[in-house]
């Protein structure tokens, strides 16, 4: 299936900012599920491309003047296999050792109260608890945005038990490391047929086999049949779309727009 994407992120302010830099990770690249047929980002600034340490495509960019208004903008149109059960990656496969997915973070940190609930679910190293485990979390934590945000933990989302798909994957991930599967973050986009779906996405990934199978918390999607994978890592903070920092700049508006659609 072939989905076109344009994903617009407008900042304003009321104060200008000086000078800004933005870090951008909004650049997919080729896999074995989805084959990417052209791809653009339109930002003013000066302009810098490289992989960071997880093999995404990183792109730095720097703003040396004032100004009250920005956009960045992705656009391009992606070929995905809807029938994927897995996904190997082309170019990180064998960039990143698989065992740093399996180390914590502070966001991704296994409180006693998340390693008693994914017990009840599965032991270490048994795979099939998996799905499970992700069902039961949904249950337990009903999505529900505007209650949480970017610098949440996963043991926090899981104490107020509401959140959305960037907490509901950071908990996922949190548990299986603990049972000792290799699981990473993943930050994308999700076809929904509808339209109803307006963001940017996240979901889990587990390696089983030397493959990386999806568990998409969220909308409870276990095949990576609508997923544009844009970058991983190991929580959050790696796979962010865009992180950035600015001189002055006061009341900082942030607005967004996402268009996933089939062509």
């Amino acid at each position: 299936m072939k989905l076109m994407i344009n994903h617009q992120t407008h900042y304003s302010y009321q104060e200008p900012v000086r000078r800004s830099m933005q870090y951008i990770r909004m650049i997919p690249q080729d896999s074995s599920r989805q084959t990417i047929q052209n791809w653009m980002i339109s930002v003013a600034g000066e302009q810098i491309r490289q992989h960071d340490g997880f093999g995404n495509i990183w792109m730095s960019v720097s703003q040396r003047y004032h100004y009250h208004r920005l956009m960045i903008m992705a656009q391009g149109t992606v070929d995905i296999d809807t029938h994927a059960e897995y996904t190997v990656d082309h170019v990180n496969h064998q960039r990143v050792p698989v065992d740093i997915y399996r180390q914590s973070t502070v966001r991704t940190e296994c409180s006693p109260a998340m390693q008693e609930f994914a017990r009840d679910y599965l032991q270490p190293g048994q795979e099939q608890g998996l799905v499970p485990l992700a069902q039961a979390l949904l249950r337990y934590i009903p999505y529900n945005s505007g209650l949480t945000h970017v610098e949440t933990t996963a043991a926090q989302a899981f104490e107020q038990r509401l959140g959305v798909c960037q907490d509901h994957t950071q908990v996922f991930v949190s548990m299986a490391r603990y049972l000792g599967f290799a699981a990473r973050y993943v930050s994308g986009y999700l076809y929904v047929p509808s339209g109803d779906h307006l963001a940017s996405h996240a979901w889990a990934e587990v390696e089983i086999g030397g493959r990386w199978y999806c568990f998409d918390v969220s909308n409870q999607l276990f095949r990576p049949e609508a997923h544009v994978q844009v970058a991983v890592g190991r929580d959050y903070a790696d796979a962010a779309p865009v992180r950035g920092v600015r001189t002055q700049g006061t009341n900082e508006r942030l607005h967004t727009v996402v268009q996933v659609l089939a062509c």
